[in-house]
């Protein structure tokens, strides 16, 4: 007898995965702008470029993946925060070169096909680009029994953005004396979590539904609060630009402050970060006090409450600010940058 279920029993089912698809559609189809050029389900996504809105255009790419940030979603049952992590951590990662998105594609790979958690995490990836005006063009799902465990998968993106080449943010206009501003976070965003995790919930025995004192800004439980979504400053950047020279853009994520703040530094320049200009989240003393962790590990793990940091002559500081406290950003001077080492130093 001929089998016409065999990949099915060997655990992968086709016929499930083709029907989700096809519910995905709308979900797609609602982020993408005019660029997008045919339909969804070819082998490629296709984009028509603004080209003409620009002098000399540049093309910016960046591809992440939301690590094990994913672990709280399998154990809360929460999936639709995950997708707009991912295109928000691409977004920022292009951002600091001074580009705008244009589209975006997510790769899913599951240890089996759930078609509600599927629809789940892609509703989450188009309301992420529909936010910073970025069209979702493509993906892919994977159903791939041998590599995840039933309930787990994994999530990446890859994100494709444009700049003029004269406008291309690379740092290297950053000088002594310039000032470093900072937008907060919305707490940990998508690094950090493995030790998180071993510090609140290996050792400290703490768990998901765990409440956390109810301050200005903190959620309820340790669930709600490591599931914040990692905050975009797309929109409000570029508005900034339009007003203030920005020299540099850091984006605070894997290596923290410590490793992330040099890469835009020219050589023989250090910044000064002044950490009592602004309030560390909650989030973060808890994982320092319970984990006994030192001050440097913290600032080189974790973001700390900064998400991006913005540099400027000291003449346009308070233009910054204000900008950015216009679109909605909280925002502070937390240090300047200097002549010689270390690369990065915390004062007080």
């Amino acid at each position: 007898m001929v089998r016409r279920d065999a990949y099915a029993v060997a655990g992968v089912d086709i016929a499930r995965a083709n029907e989700t698809k096809l519910q995905l559609k709308e979900l797609v189809r609602a982020s993408q702008g005019d660029g997008v050029v045919g339909e969804l389900g070819g082998f490629g996504g296709l984009f028509r470029p603004p080209w003409k809105e620009y002098d000399d255009p540049i093309l910016v790419s960046s591809v992440d993946s939301v690590g094990s940030k994913l672990k709280i979603a399998f154990a809360s049952g929460i999936h639709d925060t995950v997708g707009k992590d991912i295109v928000f951590h691409c977004a920022n990662d292009i951002l600091v070169q001074g580009a705008r998105p244009l589209f975006f594609m997510d790769y899913l790979g599951l240890g089996s096909h759930d078609p509600e958690v599927v629809k789940a995490i892609v509703s989450g990836v188009s309301r992420g680009c529909r936010e910073i005006g970025c069209s979702l063009i493509g993906g892919e799902t994977a159903e791939l029994p041998e590599f995840y465990r039933a309930g787990e998968y994994d999530l990446a993106g890859s994100i494709v953005g444009i700049v003029d080449s004269a406008k291309i943010i690379d740092g290297s206009a950053v000088e002594a004396g310039d000032q470093l501003i900072g937008l907060a976070s919305n707490g940990m965003h998508t690094n950090g979590y493995t030790l998180a995790r071993r510090v609140l919930f290996d050792e400290a025995g703490l768990e998901l539904a765990s409440p956390l004192e109810q301050e200005a800004g903190l959620a309820a439980t340790i669930g709600d609060e490591l599931l914040r979504v990692h905050r975009p400053y797309v929109n409000a950047v570029h508005q900034l630009f339009g007003s203030v020279d920005v020299k540099g853009l850091i984006h605070i994520t894997g290596g923290g402050l410590w490793d992330n703040i040099p890469r835009v530094l020219p050589q023989n320049l250090g910044a000064r970060i002044e950490p009592d200009t602004w309030e560390v989240p909650t989030i973060f003393r808890l994982i320092e006090e319970l984990g006994k962790i030192g001050e440097r590990e913290m600032y080189h793990v974790f973001n700390m409450g900064i998400g991006m940091i913005v540099v400027v002559s000291p003449n346009e500081t308070e233009k910054t600010l204000e900008s950015l406290k216009s679109c909605g950003e909280s925002a502070w001077r937390i240090g300047q940058v200097d002549t010689g080492s270390p690369p990065v130093a915390l004062v007080n």
